[in-house]
């Protein structure tokens, strides 16, 4: 049922809910509180100062104050055991041509005598009644959903301008009121008898209005399950779907690999020679690679994975490299252009920025396959872009990407190898909720001779001035900014905000910059003016978080580091520390609250790759680690796969008894299952076939 249509919406209100991707009542059911209060009132003593005081009292007296500015209206309670509060309101004076009293609503509803709930932030104590409360929400007690409201852990939810949480809360009980009672199990039945689950219809309802916080995480553990096993099913279905033997098979010839060895200049680390030995055991198995290659910063990825595209090319088959930003792109082609340099290969790119007759004619070269490897953007992945014989596909930074951009890849032709690049390590369980039949090959050290880098916090002089003592000893610096431009949204500083201020901070030296926003040209010949040492100090934004390397740079300065990812500051830190002179990571916050310098302190204290990726997830949640919160693909609204790690393995245990038992889910007593799994996962991500 379209959500218009649930009393009290209509069409204006409805476009609102559009905006939180609510179009219909069950989108309603299914948007879960982000949070609760407990508003059951408590004893006046034991709140403290800006504390939310919830109090039912009997209205004693009101008193209006028109001040210059403001109008002020304050409201006595007392209650039954002579406890008392005084509430004041405050509204701004209205300009004379508007002849309507502000306070009238409240005059009207605040008659002396009627009992009322209020809700609001307690200021102190020093009030000639117990205690002073700033009002946010009142509510009359003869009303019936003043309890959706109070009394109660009343739900909170993350809303768009023009709807409020107490309209909600009173959409979400009517469309219980109205849907509930048609709400059928969805999960098989013996797995809701077996781990001891809610009915679907209970938990709806008490995951928006729980009874007690007993009931509240007896609904949250049901609902996560729920979308936990729809998941893994969808993945398990897919992986029966896909399995079918390669019609090719690869040679480890060594006619290029043997030369780019030889012409590497290092030795791979152990580490890196045995996930090269996984992937090529892959590679030539008779089943198609799906396999995740994991390594902290600076670990030797793209090597690696040029190796694999090199046994593809030997053996005479195309591979492409997907990477998240152009920049990115732009560094991976110029490096395997060099590392390749002596070899018989073909390498192109493709980006946004390559237009025209450049682009019709890489097209073509691609499709007669005369280019033996493609790096490039999401453009690689447009309909008009044809190979000839493509056998693998790498995806760089691979959290970077929804899975349907994945997926997309990956149909580029019928059953290659796919290998998924990632610096935010994550366990096993948790790829294998999200890809499926994934393998996970994991690079444990760095090349020798990569020393810690010294990781501190400090103010914007003391940074200048390490950033000055490393430049006179002939060294090179970044200094990292969020943003491009100055927002009046967002108070944290911006690149070219800062960079002519910088010039002058830094004269003699000479200072450059880079960000997204630069054409293609422009990006690469600051690039190679940084490596060439034409440029001591490069002002950037977070597009050189990954993929540049210039082993004279020592320092890294990040501003408003705040506003980084744990896993984005420890990509960054990353950049330096690549020759043999000691480096320094500089964090200048500029809005530290409370949690963000626990999260910063984090990256002063460890170095270890893998750590930091788990404290990020643990932080800020799987969804934006893992890249699925691009266009809403598979956020988990109920779930979290790092807290809920326990109910996540009993998805997969319980998907694979249903796969075997139950295949294509054909048994009647699955048929609900299937109809939610084929809505969520056929109908709107096209993952599974299941007709």
């Amino acid at each position: 049922m379209d959500i218009q249509y649930l009393k009290g919406i209509g069409p204006a209100k409805a476009a609102l809910f559009q905006n939180l991707e609510i179009s219909t009542i069950a989108d309603l059911l299914h948007y879960y509180p982000r949070t609760y209060q407990d508003r059951r009132p408590g004893n006046l003593s034991a709140y403290g100062a800006h504390d939310l005081v919830v109090f039912l009292g009997r209205v004693m007296n009101t008193q209006y104050i028109p001040a210059r500015a403001v109008l002020i209206f304050k409201i006595f309670l007392e209650n039954d055991n002579g406890d008392k509060v005084e509430v004041t309101v405050f509204k701004r004076r209205p300009s004379m041509r508007f002849r309507f009293d502000p306070m009238g609503t409240l005059k009207k509803d605040f008659k002396v005598g009627n009992w009322m709930w209020v809700v609001g932030k307690r200021e102190d104590k020093e009030s000639f009644v117990s205690d002073k409360i700033t009002l946010d929400e009142y509510y009359p007690a003869e009303d019936k959903d003043s309890l959706l409201h109070v009394n109660r852990l009343t739900p909170i939810y993350g809303l768009t301008q023009g709807l409020t949480n107490k309209f909600f809360r009173v959409v979400v009980n009517k469309a219980l009121e109205t849907k509930l009672k048609d709400e059928t199990e969805s999960l098989p039945l013996n797995f809701v008898q077996k781990r001891k689950l809610l009915g679907s219809a209970q938990a709806l309802k008490a995951i928006h209005f729980p009874a007690n916080s007993v009931e509240l995480d007896a609904a949250r553990r049901r609902l996560v399950y729920e979308e936990f096993l729809l998941l893994t099913t969808a993945w398990g279905v897919k992986k029966r779907q896909t399995v079918a033997v390669k019609n090719y098979g690869y040679e480890v010839k060594k006619n290029l690999l043997t030369p780019f060895r030889e012409a590497l200049g290092f030795e791979f680390t152990g580490s890196q020679k045995k996930v090269i030995n996984e992937i090529f055991h892959d590679m030539q198995s008779q089943y198609p690679m799906t396999r995740m290659l994991q390594g902290d910063v600076g670990s030797g990825k793209t090597i690696v994975a040029l190796s694999a595209m090199l046994l593809a090319a030997e053996n005479g088959m195309q591979s492409v490299m997907m990477a998240p930003t152009e920049i990115l792109a732009e560094q991976h082609f110029l490096t395997v252009q060099t590392y390749l340099k002596k070899l018989k290969i073909n390498v192109g790119l493709l980006t946004s920025s390559v237009k025209g007759k450049n682009k019709e004619a890489l097209l073509k070269k691609l499709a007669e396959g005369e280019i033996d490897i493609l790096i490039g953007t999401h453009a690689v992945i447009e309909d008009n872009v044809k190979f000839k014989n493509l056998k693998l596909a790498v995806i760089d930074e691979q959290h970077r990407f929804g899975v349907r951009q994945r997926t997309t890849l990956r149909n580029k032709a019928q059953g290659i190898d796919m290998l998924a690049m990632t610096a935010t390590p994550i366990p096993r369980s948790l790829a294998l909720a999200f890809y499926g039949d994934l393998e996970v090959s994991s690079i444990t050290e760095l090349p020798p001779g990569r020393k810690p880098i010294t990781t501190t916090m400090m103010k914007e002089p003391q940074a200048n001035d390490k950033v000055r003592e490393e430049l006179a000893k002939g060294r090179q610096a970044y200094i990292v900014y969020p943003l491009i431009d100055e927002s009046e949204k967002l108070a944290v500083k911006a690149v070219k905000e800062d960079f002519d201020k910088l010039v002058k901070e830094f004269a003699p030296y000479k200072v450059g910059m880079l960000h997204g926003q630069m054409n293609r040209k422009d990006k690469e010949s600051v690039m190679k003016d940084f490596k060439d040492k034409k440029i001591d100090v490069l002002v950037a934004t977070p597009v050189i978080e990954v993929g540049i390397d210039v082993k004279n740079a020592t320092v890294m300065v990040i501003h408003s580091a705040e506003r980084f990812g744990l896993a984005s500051l420890h990509q960054l830190r990353g950049r330096v520390g690549r020759g043999e002179a000691e480096s320094f990571c500089i964090l200048v916050p500029q809005n530290l609250s409370t949690i963000s310098e626990e999260r910063l302190k984090i990256i002063t204290q460890t170095q270890d790759g893998f750590k930091i990726g788990e404290r990020d997830m643990e932080l800020r949640g799987p969804g934006e680690i893992l890249g699925t919160r691009q266009s809403g693909e598979f956020e988990f609204k109920a779930g979290d796969l790092f807290k809920d790690k326990d109910v996540l393995k009993w998805a997969i245990e319980d998907r694979d008894e249903l796969l075997q038992a139950d295949p294509a889910l054909r048994a009647p007593e699955n048929k609900n299952f299937k109809d939610r799994l084929i809505d969520l996962y056929q109908k709107h991500w096209h993952l599974i076939d299941l007709s």
